[in-house]
């Protein structure tokens, strides 16, 4: 069988420095906000080119304490709109709904999946206050419209970066384009910890210090609270193996690219719709994902043939139970994308021999 993420694998070639990563970190007798959150925080900082960089739980908390902390500062309040696109995993809207404020979905760009900038301001209203783009399968999502837009209707841009460690728009970051990001460390993103963490950028020193409060039950100093916060801190072990394997996130980039255009050069099969690239150094390949009418015959088949695949995402966040109020909605091109969208196996790790066997018979599917 070949995996659709081979774990094990991944963090096999990091063993040594990941054993003496814990060690270290056991022995030192400090699990939370000690020497190895600094030390990833100013490292992680310095990677996406912002000022500051604070550790949290998980990627959906990232988001959370970035609206959170726009609250807490006057700058949104209950009731207020977000735009986000509407084929996102559920996370985003988590973030905003979990804050009182309203998801305004907006359809994809067919062809880039990411949020179509020329149907925002249609959408905009006197309780617009941010646009939540997302870099969806680990290609960017930001253009000069979307910029533009922002400036023009004094709207923040969170930048939703969980899947899109280290790529590039002009020559910046994702995570440090926006007013703050939200990175998730997932064990499966491509910089992934074992276990769940998250991380805020942002150069804003005044969202900064208060999601720095937030995140730690809404105390600056023990004992003494300024806000009600959350208990959402990456822990000392964390940031350990995350400052191991971030020496690494360039090697592993250019192996999924290389992958990526392998797969776009060598798959020929009129039933198959390949990504869209805006540009190389814009796409850092979270997933590869196809598009096929036939979709769930297509990963049958594959399977059958021991090839391992997932879908993101199955179901809309409109058509979820959860998200009720928005069933009766309609968004016919996230539809279209949600019922063919396939994502194939692609990994530092996935050997030549692997990757012919898919192609090929991706390339007898019929």
């Amino acid at each position: 069988m070949i995996k659709f993420l081979d774990l094990q694998k991944i963090n096999a070639q990091y063993e040594q420095e990941l054993k003496e990563a814990a060690v270290k970190v056991i022995d030192s007798g400090w699990y939370l906000i000690g020497k190895e959150l600094d030390s990833f925080e100013q490292n992680y900082a310095s990677f996406c080119g912002t000022k500051y960089c604070l550790g949290v739980a998980n990627g959906l908390d990232a988001l959370r304490l970035i609206f959170r902390a726009y609250i807490e500062l006057g700058l949104m309040k209950k009731g207020d709109e977000v735009i986000v696109p509407a084929n996102t995993y559920i996370a985003s809207v988590l973030a905003i709904s979990d804050n009182s404020l309203v998801p305004v979905f907006v359809e994809p760009n067919e062809q880039t999946y990411n949020l179509d900038s020329e149907k925002i301001e249609k959408v905009i209203t006197n309780k617009t206050k941010a646009i939540l783009t997302v870099h969806l399968y680990g290609q960017n999502s930001v253009d000069e419209k979307i910029l533009e837009v922002c400036k023009k209707n004094d709207l923040k841009l969170v930048e939703d970066a969980a899947q899109s460690h280290g790529a590039l728009w002009q020559g910046k970051v994702m995570g440090s384009i926006g007013d703050a990001a939200g990175h998730s460390f997932y064990p499966g993103k491509n910089l992934g910890a074992l276990g769940d963490a998250g991380a805020v950028t942002t150069s804003d020193e005044t969202l900064a210090k208060t999601i720095k409060g937030l995140r730690n039950y809404g105390s600056e100093k023990k004992y003494e609270n300024i806000y009600k916060g959350f208990n959402s801190r990456l822990d000392e072990i964390q940031a350990a193996f995350l400052n191991v394997k971030l020496k690494y996130i360039q090697n592993d980039i250019k192996a999924r690219r290389d992958i990526a255009y392998y797969y776009l050069k060598n798959i020929n099969n009129s039933n198959i719709t390949l990504p869209n690239v805006l540009s190389k150094e814009g796409h850092v390949w979270h997933v590869f994902v196809v598009r096929c009418k036939k979709r769930d015959a297509l990963q049958k088949f594959l399977m059958d043939n021991g090839i391992q695949t997932l879908i993101h995402y199955p179901i809309p966040i409109f058509r979820q139970k959860a998200y009720k109020e928005f069933n009766h909605m309609n968004y016919s091109i996230t539809d279209m994308i949600h019922k063919e969208v396939l994502s194939i196996p692609i990994s530092s790790v996935l050997d030549k021999t692997s990757l012919q066997k898919i192609i090929g018979v991706i390339n007898s599917f019929n």
